[in-house]
């Protein structure tokens, strides 16, 4: 996804941090928007709509978890979670509530950089394939170029951008068991911390939203020591 005509919105209540961000990411050609807390943010997206949120979890009134759960309410934007080192259950409750992903303070601003165009990408829907890539499983209908999930003729479930790139992955590798290394690697792009419980949390999200629209179906299995197996046959459909 081109920089250009692309906007970010910083929220971060230490002013040297969000400097350093809000500079990088203009002179990387990204249109961006800061706020220092809560009321900020609701000022910024009153007029705009960012592509992508970068928020800290520390901030004065609301915090970044809040913030999270009713962003994601009603938004499907990718976010990207800025968390202190020590604070890893912070970092489960917010992808639980909806984060894409997270980064640990200090970070690189290379690495921010990284994250930051690699949520973008995922998020891009790519209208330039020549093939309609349409896979059918239980209830449901997935359309991995238009990034739409639905039951067979019903409205569209609502998944963020990590949850459709879980399930995508699933969705073209059916019936294997996939380790959480394999998972995180092909919907993250980079190598799992052996801590991370990004996809934990990402399987917990994407199972009870399945699970909501066909109780009782069980679309993903735990293999003990093993991973996630996406139980469903699934069958291309024009």
């Amino acid at each position: 996804m081109s920089a250009v005509g692309t906007t970010l919105l910083i929220v971060e209540d230490d002013p040297e941090i969000r400097g350093m961000v809000v500079e990088m990411m203009r002179r990387e050609g990204y249109t961006v928007e800061e706020a220092e807390d809560a009321a900020g943010l609701d000022a910024v997206m009153s007029r705009c709509r960012p592509d992508l949120l970068i928020l800290d979890i520390m901030l004065p009134g609301e915090d970044g978890l809040s913030i999270c759960r009713r962003i994601r309410n009603r938004e499907t934007m990718p976010i990207l979670m800025l968390t202190a080192k020590s604070d890893e259950i912070d970092r489960v409750v917010g992808l639980e509530l909806g984060a894409d992903d997270y980064l640990v303070k200090p970070f690189g601003p290379r690495e921010l950089l990284a994250r930051v165009r690699a949520l973008l990408r995922r998020n891009q829907s790519n209208g330039l394939q020549p093939q309609n890539r349409r896979y059918a499983f239980d209830v449901f209908v997935v359309d991995l170029d238009a990034r739409q999930l639905a039951r067979e003729d019903g409205p569209p479930v609502v998944l963020t951008t990590a949850e459709f790139d879980l399930l995508a992955c699933f969705v073209q590798r059916p019936r294997r068991v996939l380790t959480r290394d394999q998972i995180l690697e092909w919907t993250h792009g980079r190598t799992a911390d052996p801590y991370d419980r990004t996809v934990d949390m990402l399987v917990s999200r994407l199972r009870r939203k399945l699970d909501a629209e066909h109780p009782g179906a069980d679309l993903i299995s735990t293999v003990r020591n093993g991973g996630y197996l996406f139980v469903p046959q699934v069958k291309a459909v024009s």
